[in-house]
């Protein structure tokens, strides 16, 4: 959050302004797939396909669909198709948000590079911190994330 206030004059009648920006959490915005603020990448522009095969790689520009709201990028053609095909079966579970706080009663941005495939779906946490917390009980985060979504975005 920037404000701006007022804190005197630096010349005879001159006011002089201070920007004053105020530490936010790091909660992602509510949309019901999880984007940056500076792009619109769902998984943050990795093909999602790729985590089902234990192998998670960066999507590319050029192979990319839009679903949901945000633009899904995929490594190959064929991984492309499969998503095309079946897409709640790739896309990561809660909108790409961090399970574990999602399960916990808060929204917090997803990350790529600390993954969890489950069940045959992909669960993304925050840090890799938040990750070792999701291990300890991920059926019983899986359950709770599972009754807080998608009224959370509310």
């Amino acid at each position: 959050m920037l404000k701006s206030i007022f804190i005197g004059c630096a010349l005879i009648g001159t006011p002089v302004a201070l920007t004053v920006v105020s530490a936010a959490p790091a909660y992602a915005k509510s949309d019901e797939v999880y984007t940056s603020w500076r792009n619109n990448l769902a998984a943050g522009g990795y093909d999602v396909v790729s985590f089902h095969t234990g192998s998670p790689s960066e999507g590319s520009a050029k192979i990319s669909t839009v679903w949901q709201n945000a633009q899904w990028q995929f490594s190959t053609r064929d991984n492309l198709e499969s998503f095309l095909a079946d897409p709640q079966k790739y896309a990561p579970a809660y909108g790409g948000y961090c399970a574990w706080a999602l399960a916990n009663d808060k929204l917090a941005k997803g990350s790529p590079t600390h993954w969890t495939i489950k069940d045959g779906r992909l669960y993304l946490n925050y840090n890799a911190k938040i990750k070792t917390r999701w291990l300890v009980d991920t059926d019983n985060f899986i359950a709770k994330g599972d009754e807080n979504w998608p009224k959370i975005l509310e």
